[in-house]
C-alpha cells in the first residue's frame, strides 16, 4: 500500500503563517536548524515569523516542497535511535530565476533576510574578503538590475526597493559558515550597491544591520534511504526530509533594524561579538572536519563516523585539537575549549549520522582560508609547526588532483577545480608551489617559505606513506 504524501493537512499543521522572513537558499542545514528555532519562538512568543524560502539556482526544492505546502520532516538521529517531527514553518518557495520580480517584492516586503548560500554564494576572493567584480553573477547583476543572479545583487536591489518606498532597511543576516559572515556580507553589499548607485551605499551603511551569527549542527545531505526511513517512521511519503544530529548551537549578535523573532526564548545565544564562537566553531569543528574529509577520503572512509572509527585518525584529529588549534583560541566566556573538543569528537563518531566526506570535501577552495590557513598562520606567528593542519592541506591538495592515491578518479565539486587539477603532475615541491601561487586561496602575509617547506614534507610524507601512515607520523611527532 502506497503511503500518503505529506502535506500540512497529514501532518495536523493547519495553515502556513504570514511570512516575515526571506530565506536565500533553502537547503537543509537550514531547514534543521535556524527553521526549527524560528518555528520554536514563534511557537512561544508569537508573531508573524512564517518563512519565504528563495532558491537562487535550482526549481528542485521548490518542486519537493510545494505539494506539501512547505511542510517536511525534521528527523534528529541520535545513537539511541530516531526521532522525526513534521516542521510547518515554510509557506511559499520561490524560484529566482523564474520570477526575479516576485523574489524582489517578497524581500522588499520582510523584515528580516536570512541566507544560507555556502561561501561560493558570496560572489567573494576568499583570500581578501573583497567582491569578485569578473563573476558571471556579479556582472550579470550589474547588467540585468531587474533580474540579479547572485544574493548579493538580490539583496542591494531589494534594499533598493525599500529606500525608493521610505521604509528602514530589512535586517540581513547571514547564517553561512564564515568568519565575521555579518561583516562580509556588508561589505559585498556596500560594494555592489556602490557601483549601482553611491547614494544607495551610504543609506545601507548609515541604516541597515547585519549581524553576524555562528550556527552548528551537523545535518548530512539527505539520501534516497533516507526518503525511505523516513517513510517508515511516520507513514508518509516525504520528498524533502531532513536529517540532522541532536546538538544544536545559534549565537546571534544582537544588531537588529526592527522587530525579529523571540530566539534568545528558545536558546539562541544573543551576543555583542561573535568572534570568540565562530572562530571556536570554524576551526574546532569546520576545520577538522575538512582535514578529516580528506584525509578519510583517500583513506577509504566513506564518511567521518568511519572515519574516526581508524585508530590513526581518531589520534590525528585530537592531536590537531590539542597541539595546534586550541594553542591559538581564545575561547568564549565560559566555555572549555577541551569540552568543547571532546564533545565535538563524541559527535563525529555518532554513527547514526552518515556524512558523507566527500560531501564534506567540496568547495575547499573556498573553505579553506577561513577553517585552516588562519589557524596555520597564527600558529607560524606563535614559533610553532602546524605539522597536522600541513597534513590536512597537504590532503587537499592530493582530493584535488581528481585522483585518489590509487589512481582511481574522483568527482571534484569546486569553483577551482580546473586550476587545482592544473597544478599536477609534478614532483611535490613544484605541486605545492604552484597551489601557493593560487592568490585566490592563499594571500600574502603567511611565511611563504615555511609553507612552502611544511606542505612539501607533508605531501611527500602522504604520497609515500598514505592517509594513515602519514597521520601517524604527525602524532608519533608531537
Amino acid at each position: 500500500m502506497t503511503a500518503p504524501r505529506l502535506t500540512r493537512d497529514t501532518a495536523g499543521l493547519g495553515a502556513a503563517p504570514k511570512a516575515g522572513i526571506v530565506h536565500l537558499g533553502l537547503g537543509a542545514f537550514f531547514r534543521a536548524h535556524g527553521a526549527i528555532y524560528i518555528e520554536e519562538a514563534m511557537a512561544l512568543s508569537g508573531g508573524d515569523w512564517g518563512i519565504t524560502g528563495v532558491s537562487l539556482k535550482s526549481p528542485t526544492q521548490r518542486d519537493r516542497l510545494a505539494p506539501q505546502g512547505g511542510a517536511y520532516t525534521a528527523v534528529e538521529l541520535g545513537p539511541e535511535g530516531e526521532t522525526a517531527r513534521p516542521v510547518g514553518i515554510v509557506g511559499e518557495v520561490l524560484v529566482a530565476p523564474e520570477d526575479p520580480g516576485a523574489v524582489l517584492a517578497a524581500m522588499a516586503g520582510a523584515e528580516l533576510v536570512t541566507l544560507t548560500v555556502t561561501e561560493k554564494g558570496y560572489c567573494h576572493v576568499p583570500a581578501t574578503g573583497r567582491l569578485n567584480r569578473e563573476h558571471p553573477d556579479i556582472r550579470r547583476d550589474l547588467e540585468q538590475p531587474e533580474a540579479p543572479a547572485s544574493a548579493i545583487g538580490y539583496l542591494v536591489r531589494a534594499l533598493a526597493a525599500r529606500r525608493a518606498e521610505g521604509r528602514a532597511p530589512f535586517t540581513v543576516l547571514s547564517c553561512d559558515n564564515i568568519p565575521e559572515n555579518g561583516r562580509l556580507l556588508r561589505g559585498l553589499v556596500l560594494e555592489l550597491a556602490e557601483m549601482v548607485e553611491p547614494g544607495l551605499a551610504e543609506w545601507i551603511a548609515a541604516e541597515g544591520a547585519f549581524p553576524s551569527s555562528m550556527v552548528d549542527r551537523i545535518v548530512p545531505a539527505t539520501t534516497e534511504d533516507d526518503i525511505a526511513k523516513v517513510e517508515e517512521l511516520t507513514g508518509r511519503h516525504d520528498a524533502a526530509p531532513v536529517m540532522h544530529e541532536p546538538f544544536r548551537q545559534w549565537v546571534v549578535e544582537e544588531s537588529f533594524v526592527g522587530p525579529r523573532p523571540d530566539l534568545g526564548a528558545v536558546g539562541v545565544e544573543l551576543v555583542e561579538d561573535v568572534t570568540p564562537f565562530e572562530h571556536m566553531k570554524l576551526r574546532c569543528l569546520n576545520g577538522t572536519h575538512s582535514a578529516l574529509a580528506y584525509l578519510g577520503y583517500l583513506a577509504g572512509a566513506e564518511t567521518i563516523a568511519d572515519t574516526v572509527a581508524r585508530q590513526p585518525l581518531a589520534a590525528y584529529v585530537r592531536h590537531l585539537w590539542a597541539e595546534e588549534i586550541l594553542p591559538v583560541l581564545t575561547a568564549p566566556p565560559g566555555t572549555s575549549l577541551e569540552d568543547y573538543a571532546e564533545a565535538l569528537f563524541a559527535r563525529y563518531a555518532n554513527p547514526a549520522i552518515r556524512h558523507r566526506t566527500w560531501q564534506i570535501a567540496m568547495d575547499g577552495s573556498q573553505k579553506l582560508p577561513q577553517r585552516i590557513l588562519g589557524t596555520v598562520a597564527e600558529t607560524l606567528a606563535a614559533g610553532r609547526e602546524p605539522k597536522g593542519l600541513y597534513l590536512a592541506i597537504a590532503a587537499w591538495m592530493a582530493y584535488t588532483s581528481g585522483r585518489d592515491l590509487s589512481g582511481a578518479p574522483i568527482d571534484v565539486r569546486d569553483p577551482l577545480a580546473e586550476r587545482l587539477a592544473a597544478c599536477w603532475p609534478g614532483e611535490p615541491a613544484e605541486v605545492v608551489a604552484r597551489y601557493l601561487a593560487l592568490e585566490d586561496v592563499f594571500a600574502e602575509g603567511t611565511d611563504r617559505a615555511a609553507l612552502q617547506a611544511g606542505l612539501t614534507e607533508a605531501l611527500t610524507m602522504l604520497l609515500a606513506e598514505g592517509p594513515e601512515g602519514a597521520a601517524r607520523a604527525v602524532v608519533a611527532r608531537g
